[in-house]
């Protein structure tokens, strides 16, 4: 017992030194968190394979997803749904075939591998995009509403990706699908005459409510030999329109996931990365950083122009679009555990993540951000 409180306060000091160096440079907290964990993994004999350490980084993970579907504003959708759209899916599409592609045909991966490489590049990260948003206030603007709805299209490909390629096609797919479905219609009717009915009280029955619901969907999806995080993903998008009434309570709940459950997420992903291995793979780290960053522009600047973005809006849109932090990392870690990529294939594809979260939002911030007179009026062309 005394060794497990030791072993916590390791964790949690290491999430605290995080979270210091994330506000004093301005980095998101998620990239400097997997930092630290590499540094404590290799370092300071941080084991991610404890048993609770393991429970709290997935239950972290699972709400972390659920959180960012259900910051989608449904209206958005709506509204820029052909922008958001053809962004999102091509922002999708060409780096998982491009990154699947080349690790089978020229790196001579597994199929499977291959498969976890091309989903982990696939993504755009929302938690970088949305904290750049915030930072530069962007997020009030058409054109960032445009940009965060298209991140949440890519993600909900590469999630679905998830899903879809590594299910178990048996009778417990199929349970898990019809469970899903009725749940999804459900929740939003049964949460909304919940949330009224005992709202204001102490105990959160309301965030009680959505964890038995998660964890009901997570115990299936894992059955079905999917990842947890899909229905989490898609139960966060049907309850969004619900969550802007509630802001109280999930001001609660994101308090309680970024400050406990998610640094230990974050730092068990660092800590299976393995400094000498980003040492001999670091040639394939930089041409998959390279496949990753020109698919996605190959796929979203010739949108931008058909959609008629100014120059420096669609390369701002495109770098932003290239960013990869926490579904790339998630899909790493599923890859990991399920012993369909070894730890120095998983250290790659988390260095080049890491790597697709800093240098094109650098770039984007310092060369490209839009300033308010390019925004005014129309500022499509």
């Amino acid at each position: 017992m005394d060794h497990t409180w030791y072993v916590a306060m390791v964790w949690i000091g290491l999430a605290l030194v995080a979270s210091i160096i994330s506000i004093r440079t301005a980095i998101s907290v998620a990239l400097v968190e997997i930092i630290v964990g590499v540094i404590g993994g290799n370092y300071l004999g941080l084991d991610p394979k404890v048993e609770w350490i393991s429970f709290l980084a997935g239950f972290g993970a699972i709400l972390l997803t659920f959180l960012a579907g259900a910051e989608i504003e449904p209206q958005i959708l709506r509204k820029y749904g052909k922008e958001s759209i053809g962004i999102g899916f091509f922002s999708f599409l060409l780096p998982f075939l491009g990154a699947m592609a080349y690790v089978y045909y020229v790196a001579h991966w597994t199929a499977d591998a291959a498969k976890i490489c091309g989903i982990a590049l696939s993504t755009t990260s929302v938690a970088v995009v949305y904290a750049v948003m915030v930072e530069t206030g962007l997020n009030r603007t058409e054109l960032g509403k445009i940009i965060l709805a298209a991140c949440f299209v890519t993600d909900l490909g590469t999630v679905l990706a998830l899903g879809i390629l590594f299910a178990n096609y048996n009778v417990w797919l199929a349970i898990f699908a019809a469970i899903t479905t009725a749940v999804l219609f459900i929740t939003p009717r049964f949460a909304r005459w919940f949330f009224e009915a005992f709202k204001n009280h102490v105990s959160e029955p309301e965030i009680k409510l959505l964890f038995f619901i998660l964890f009901g969907l997570g115990w299936l999806a894992t059955h079905a030999n999917s990842e947890a995080v899909l229905p989490a993903y898609l139960l966060g998008i049907v309850v969004a329109g619900l969550f802007q009434k509630h802001r109280e309570m999930v001001r609660h709940l994101r308090t309680a996931t970024f400050a406990l459950l998610t640094p230990f997420y974050f730092l068990k992903a660092g800590t299976i990365v393995s400094i000498p291995a980003i040492w001999s793979g670091l040639g394939l780290i930089l041409v998959l950083l390279a496949v990753k960053v020109a698919a996605k522009f190959i796929g979203v600047y010739p949108l931008t122009s058909i959609f008629r973005f100014s120059r420096k809006i669609g390369m701002y849109t495109t770098l932003l679009m290239s960013t990869g932090l926490t579904f790339g990392s998630i899909s790493a870690l599923f890859g990991y555990s399920r012993g369909m990529i070894t730890q120095e294939q998983y250290t790659i594809l988390v260095t080049v993540v890491i790597g697709s979260a800093v240098i094109p939002t650098l770039i984007a911030q310092w060369f490209f951000v839009p300033k308010q007179q390019d925004l005014k009026g129309d500022w499509q062309k």
